[in-house]
């Protein structure tokens, strides 16, 4: 590449950091270049839309601003763009004159997945002191709700680039003292990292009770999902939390939404589930794989969660290039868009039932017996959420509200 206005080098950092190509901002276009020496390892990081070739690139639609969707899913969106943005305002930076390698540049060592980008845009290291989460809350809270600028430093560095619109932050668990720290994203790391959530000042006060409840209606479901817990709160019921699983000791996994791997837009319907499941068995090749990924939709049916949208579904790749589906994450009980799905199903999205369910099966080539007993399972464990809300906390209106609809749809759509 010459000429260049503004470029960024992106590692791929599997065991060690590796020189994936170079990002660069051309003619008002967004270019990227794989490095010979990545080509020669073979791995497809995002086969649909960046194959591994020789040679600059140019995305061909404009859905992330001309970035390709691998890059894009290191962009934080909803709270962590909020945060980043109103830092830039203070800077007198406006930031709709920001290109996305500028937004890359502020992720560098600290996105998701397996990908870095540098140079990087310094940010001060936070001291290693003990996170108390009902004041980090509560400053959310003050934030949010009255853009309270004296905490936005230490929450935009704790965020990391988390995506999501609720606040949260992401945080290194000591497993022996059970203390809570700041995390640095590094592999020399020892402690597990976790992502806990806030609620946002429009949700009920026991969110967090009721996303683990609903963590664990999905495992009594069979849906793999990462480890969760509650985290103890003085001020509501508890904060929402996940282990995460783009890591797997010192090995950092890449991760690829299914937003970015098919350069769909989750800020508006713009997927069926049949296009879920293609993507799921092109990418993985893996009958496991796609049954997994079946029962994780039905889940989503059954059990009301509507906020299914494209970035909400992702897909792992190891250090050898094996692909999986992802744990699923952001399983809680939602409305919708308008009262529909985000994600249609066999194109139905305000009453999908099990006989839409049925007819995915069959055009996903699962047996219709095999997937009449995954259904039967979920639809076995979403009918004891009064059980599992108890278990986790739920007030007694939320329960009573979640069953309420829970039932309706049972007895509207065959379920």
């Amino acid at each position: 590449m010459n000429d260049l206005t503004q470029s960024l080098f992106v590692d791929c950092c599997f065991t060690k950091p590796f020189v994936m190509g170079r990002l660069a901002y051309m003619d008002r276009r967004i270019a990227f270049e794989y490095t010979p020496e990545f080509l020669e390892l073979g791995f497809e990081l995002s086969p649909f839309k960046l194959p591994l070739k020789p040679g600059v690139q140019f995305s061909t639609d404009m859905v992330f601003e001309g970035l390709f969707g691998v890059f894009n899913d290191s962009l934080p969106d909803g709270w962590g763009r909020l945060l980043l943005d109103r830092k830039l305002r203070n800077q007198g930076i406006f930031p709709n004159n920001l290109t996305p390698l500028d937004r890359l540049r502020y992720v560098g060592t600290h996105g998701m997945g397996a990908l870095q980008y540098r140079p990087a845009f310094p940010f001060a290291s936070m001291e290693q002191k003990e996170i108390k989460l009902d004041q980090l809350a509560q400053e959310c809270t003050q934030f949010e709700a009255k853009e309270e600028e004296q905490f936005l430093d230490d929450l935009i560095r704790l965020n990391g680039s988390s995506a999501g619109a609720r606040p949260k932050i992401l945080v290194s668990l000591d497993p022996e003292t059970k203390l809570i720290r700041a995390s640095d994203n590094h592999r020399n790391h020892t402690h597990p990292d976790w992502i806990i959530k806030f609620r946002s000042f429009v949700d009920p006060r026991d969110m967090g009770s009721i996303e683990y409840g609903y963590h664990l209606m999905a495992m009594a479901a069979g849906v793999m999902v990462p480890e969760a817990r509650l985290f103890k709160s003085k001020l509501c019921s508890g904060y929402f939390g996940v282990k995460r699983f783009d890591r797997n000791g010192k090995i950092f996994l890449h991760s690829h939404t299914l937003s970015g791997l098919l350069h769909a837009d989750h800020r508006m319907p713009s997927l069926d589930y049949d296009a879920v499941m293609k993507a799921t068995a092109i990418l993985t090749k893996n009958w496991h794989e796609q049954k997994k990924q079946f029962r994780h939709i039905a889940f989503n049916i059954f059990a009301h969660n509507r906020d299914d949208h494209a970035k909400n579904f992702s897909f792992l790749m190891d250090e050898k290039g094996i692909w999986s589906v992802s744990p699923a994450y952001d399983l809680t009980f939602s409305a919708g868009p308008g009262g529909e799905h985000c994600t249609t199903l066999m194109g139905n999205g305000r009453s999908p039932g099990k006989a839409d369910l049925l007819k995915l099966a069959a055009r996903s080539g699962i047996d219709h017996r095999e997937a009449l007993e995954i259904l039967e399972q979920v639809k076995e464990a979403v009918s004891q959420w009064k059980q599992f809300a108890q278990e986790a906390g739920v007030s007694k209106s939320s329960m009573q509200l979640i069953q309420k609809k829970l039932i309706m749809l049972d007895s509207k759509q065959g379920l």
